[in-house]
């Protein structure tokens, strides 16, 4: 078993990698992200352009997901932290878009809610596994298709498209926008939390089960 201190060397090691400077860069297009959006109001009332430019940051983080990965994966620098790091940067960026359309109204609390019970769960899960001398947990792939509908959904609800008149009373257009907006962040929730039992079995079932094997 590894000791503490080569536990630590081990999550460290590679913590410049171009992959986790990556990574590193999309934690602070959240921190921005989360004051612009703020700024833009529920809907963007308070501004369009600033509620575009919100739009757009999250895009962006949300896409650069997929260009640390590559990049470790296609330079060989995956490493421990980068594991732990990557789905910590996309809850960040995921439950601050989710609580602040919340608090704007525009997405019922125990969506968010719910959302946030399986996300921070499962990251105090992962710090749990390394202080317990396990190995990081890769995302699975139905994590990452949760990862992906939300990115869509919440992207599509942070589109400035001010829904006049309220809700219940759309035209046809953006009763089919809203619906399939909110659909897709339904499946995002079913996937989010199956990943989250499978994280769990992933982590506790199996690793019992190897454990009783030895």
């Amino acid at each position: 078993m590894q000791s503490q201190d080569e536990h630590k060397a081990s999550l460290l090691e590679g913590w410049n990698s171009p992959p986790n400077l990556v990574t590193y860069s999309r934690i602070v297009l959240v921190l921005v992200f989360i004051g612009i959006d703020i700024a833009a109001g529920a809907w963007g009332d308070a501004g369009i352009a600033m509620r575009w430019s919100a739009t757009v940051l999250f895009v962006i983080a949300a896409s650069t997901d997929k260009l640390d990965g590559w990049m470790a994966r296609r330079f060989n620098h995956v490493t421990e932290l980068g594991k732990l790091m990557d789905p910590i940067a996309d809850k960040l960026l995921i439950c601050s878009a989710l609580v602040i359309a919340s608090a704007f109204g525009e997405l019922y609390w125990w969506v968010t809610i719910l959302f946030l019970i399986r996300e921070v769960g499962i990251t105090v899960m992962r710090f749990f596994v390394i202080d317990t001398g396990g190995r990081v947990i890769a995302a699975s792939q139905a994590g990452k298709y949760k990862t992906l509908m939300e990115c869509v959904g919440l992207g599509m609800l942070l589109a400035p498209i001010r829904p006049h008149p309220p809700i219940g009373n759309l035209p046809p257009w953006q009763t089919v926008y809203f619906s399939a907006t909110y659909v897709v962040i339904a499946v995002a929730l079913v996937l989010c939390l199956y990943s989250g039992g499978e994280y769990l079995y992933g982590t506790f079932v199996r690793a019992k089960v190897a454990a009783d094997d030895r």
